[in-house]
């Protein structure tokens, strides 16, 4: 990595040595639209050589103890220098300083999971000796690496996301290339320098930059790569899966994550959680939550607590302490959510607070006199927009829960425990979060969804199992 001027370039992390290319791609702030840097594109070849070194690197020895050793440093320094790995984030995502330092402390932990995991890994031992003309025999099972695993991660949380895929990846003893997203690659190019200096083995990790599409073309069409782990939008997942073959695949996509808040429900509770968990990081998270139904004894109490809590949120310069909102992504995904919006408003939704657009901004929006049918509902917005709507009968909310393509996670406020077992059992999710929002998440947990929401879990125990194959041992004694 080499400064010039004012604006920092990183260069490809290839088998251990940082290249830069002719062609260059711009970084922007988001804040301020300027260019805070400039990251090399890599061309095909760089691309095999990335894959060609990860496959050779499996070669070398990296035992479950050393795996240890490396992923418990790269957390501590990553600790140590959160501040700076947090300004960053504010920088190239856009996300406000004091989220930036939450994602920073979740990726360090994320990673010494992962370590920690790296000495649990086993097999079981299977009866074989129960079968008849086998009593001589016994049976095990061990756990290996799949080998070279292609990691595709996105923008909106572009450091701890690149942790779930690499920690687990490498704890399991397989070797990655990863690609980062094109708009916010700077935090994983800079998590790569960390194992470098903690003493990763050279070509256990690959960092290539540059398009997306291109890129994944030619890791898809690379016969060595032997799994591939993604998190971003269905339409690319499936192309994924279609072009993958008979290899390992796990996908997390999107969601338009449904919450329920039940007559019985703490009213004050559900509208501070959904306020908070509906517009962190400007909605940019496949949980946020986006789709609530309130029952209607409680609509009226519940929505003017939602409103008061949703006008209170500062939004402004994410370097900013105070501002609990940035600005989002790219211009033209403030343009969509806004035309999403103006559409419901249209059709018959009402503004009840926000709906305007601010340059790179969206303000909090909370739409009410919605119906199931409108894109707001029906598609995933990943903007700072939630749709409210009434219902009356548990039956009917789960059935509104469940119409839906995606199915990752649901959130239902109650305080009645028939009501949470019935949804526990038929509402169509990965994971259900009862007195709290569908955006909850920690680390450790399974992570995952079912529909278009994707395939495979992730949680570095889970992930680990992902990324090893099961391999039987048999012994003629």
């Amino acid at each position: 990595m080499v400064n010039t001027a004012s604006v920092k370039q990183y260069g490809l992390y290839v088998d251990g040595e940082w290249i830069e290319t002719k062609k260059e791609m711009n970084v922007l702030d988001k804040y301020t639209q300027e260019t805070a840097a400039k990251v090399s594109v890599a061309e095909k070849h760089h691309v095999d050589q990335a894959v060609q070194g990860a496959k050779q690197a499996l070669k070398t020895s990296f035992s479950p103890y050393t795996r240890y050793e490396v992923l418990m440093k790269v957390a501590e320094l990553l600790v140590a220098r959160k501040e700076e790995f947090a300004q960053v984030l504010a920088i190239e995502v856009g996300k406000p300083i004091r989220e930036s330092r939450g994602e920073v402390e979740r990726a360090a932990q994320t990673l010494q999971l992962s370590a920690e995991e790296a000495k649990r890994i086993h097999g079981d031992g299977v009866p074989v000796e129960s079968a008849a003309g086998s009593e001589n025999r016994m049976a095990f099972t061990v756990r290996v690496p799949v080998g070279v695993i292609a990691a595709i991660t996105p923008f909106n949380v572009p450091l701890n996301l690149v942790c779930h895929k690499i920690g687990p990846a490498l704890a399991a003893g397989n070797t990655v290339v990863l690609k980062p997203a094109e708009v916010t690659p700077i935090c994983a190019l800079k998590l790569a320098a960390l194992f470098q200096e903690a003493g990763l083995p050279t070509g256990r990790l690959q960092i290539v930059t540059g398009d997306g599409e291109q890129i994944g073309t030619w890791l898809l069409d690379n016969p060595d790569v032997n799994m591939f782990t993604f998190t971003g939008s269905p339409r690319v997942g499936e192309l994924i899966r279609s072009k993958a073959g008979l290899r390992k695949v796990a996908l997390e996509l999107g969601n338009n994550s449904a919450t329920v808040v039940h007559s019985d429900a703490n009213i004050e509770q559900a509208a501070s959680l959904i306020s908070q968990k509906s517009f962190n990081n400007a909605g940019q998270v496949c949980i946020s939550v986006q789709r609530v139904y309130v029952h209607q004894e409680v609509y009226t109490t519940f929505i003017e607590k939602l409103k008061e809590k949703t006008q209170q949120l500062v939004v402004g310069n994410p370097m900013s302490e105070e501002t609990d909102i940035g600005p989002m992504i790219r211009l033209k995904e403030v343009e969509r959510v806004d035309a999403w919006v103006q559409e419901a408003k249209s059709q018959g939704a009402i503004i009840e607070v926000g709906g305007k657009a601010n340059g790179s901004f969206y303000a909090p929006t909370i739409l009410t006199n919605v119906k199931d049918n409108m894109k707001v509902c029906r598609q995933e917005i990943f903007g700072p927009v939630v749709a409210v709507a009434i219902y009356t009968e548990i039956d009917e909310v789960i059935a509104r829960v469940n119409d839906s393509e995606y199915g990752l996670q649901a959130g239902l406020f109650t305080n009645d425990l028939s009501f949470a077992m019935k949804a526990a059992r038929e509402i169509e999710v990965g994971g259900l979060i009862v007195n709290d929002a569908s955006a909850y998440r920690v680390d450790h947990m399974p992570y995952g969804g079912v529909k278009n929401s994707g395939s495979g879990k992730e949680g570095p125990k889970y992930a680990i199992e992902e990324m090893t194959e099961e391999r039987i041992i048999v012994l003629n004694l």
